[in-house]
């Protein structure tokens, strides 16, 4: 009987889309993003998955922003540093690269395809008041907000990301992702191992449910091959059930404050990312899996190294 492997947990610690009004345990601030990752990857997390945001929690792509952080962190704890290119909407597609080659980390998000990414209904959770006045317009104009990966967008992103020994971390929002997934292997592009980071749930892509997941790994490995390897992003109020479902697959599992900000589907707010961790960790050690430490994780998806990046 072979060994089940080791499941690796990530922490995606803010996000661009979650604003402070939200949660007042949001990190909002590039030290309280940090501090946050840090106590997320001494709680078990192996991946911390960075967006950057300034002292009002305002989502950014700024290089000395990145740097604080990311230096902060990488001081403090051996975990693999991940790096959005999702950036936050409004952001150009050159700002939204431009630290892959800036920073050279592990990893980074990849983005699948274009898609209408919406989150215009986030406002009803701000009150009447919310605490900055920014918030109500980044989230109302999603609505009308397309997230534009094209073809020559995402074929640049993998060459930067090769170049920089970056492994990408597709993540696949719809089914005909794949298909453009599918597309770059056939063509080359694709040189480095395939590690698919789901993302269903999101408005403007496919729905989560049980049969839809075991449907797009199964479709992925028909596509992509047997021996991809993929997580699951689970947004909201289910966010423990679904990555647990995702294990039982034989995949990996994401927490953090950018997917939810919750630690029980009543609606009981988690109180900081290595939280949500613990609770994830302790799911996982119940049900006999065991939990992949940052060296091993790197080992699992071959990446380059944290002596390798350039931050």
């Amino acid at each position: 009987m072979s060994k089940q492997k080791k499941v690796i947990i990530s922490a995606a610690i803010t996000g661009a889309i979650h604003t402070p009004s939200l949660s007042p345990y949001l990190p909002a601030s590039p030290e309280q993003i940090a501090q946050q990752a840090i106590d997320a990857a001494k709680a078990g997390a192996a991946v911390v998955h960075i967006h950057a945001r300034r002292d009002d929690g305002m989502p950014v792509g700024d290089f000395d922003t990145f740097r604080q952080i990311l230096s902060a962190i990488k001081k403090e704890v051996n975990a693999v540093i991940g790096i959005t290119t999702g950036g936050a909407q409004g952001m150009s597609t050159e700002e939204r690269f431009s630290v892959i080659e800036e920073f050279q980390p592990e990893m980074a998000s990849a983005n699948g395809g274009s898609m209408n990414f919406c989150f215009h209904k986030l406002e009803k959770g701000m009150g009447p008041t919310p605490k900055y006045d920014w918030e109500v317009p980044f989230v109302a104009r999603t609505y009308d907000n397309v997230f534009k990966n094209t073809f020559k967008d995402i074929e640049y992103c993998i060459k930067t990301m090769n170049k920089c020994g970056t492994l990408p971390e597709y993540e696949v929002f719809d089914y005909g992702q794949l298909a453009n997934l599918q597309y770059f292997q056939r063509e080359g592009i694709i040189t480095q191992p395939i590690y698919i980071q789901f993302v269903p749930g999101v408005m403007g892509g496919y729905p989560m449910s049980n049969e839809g997941m075991m449907f797009m790994i199964d479709q992925a490995k028909k596509m992509l091959g047997d021996d991809i390897q993929y997580s699951t992003v689970s947004a909201g109020r289910r966010m423990f059930r679904n990555a647990t479902m995702m294990a039982l697959q034989g995949g990996n599992v994401r927490v953090g404050m950018e997917d939810g900000l919750y630690i029980k589907p009543s609606g009981e707010l988690a109180t900081s990312n290595a939280q949500q961790v613990l609770k994830m960790k302790a799911i996982l050690n119940a049900l006999d899996f065991e939990i992949a430490t940052p060296d091993e994780a790197r080992e699992m998806l071959h990446l380059k190294g944290g002596d390798k990046v350039n931050f």
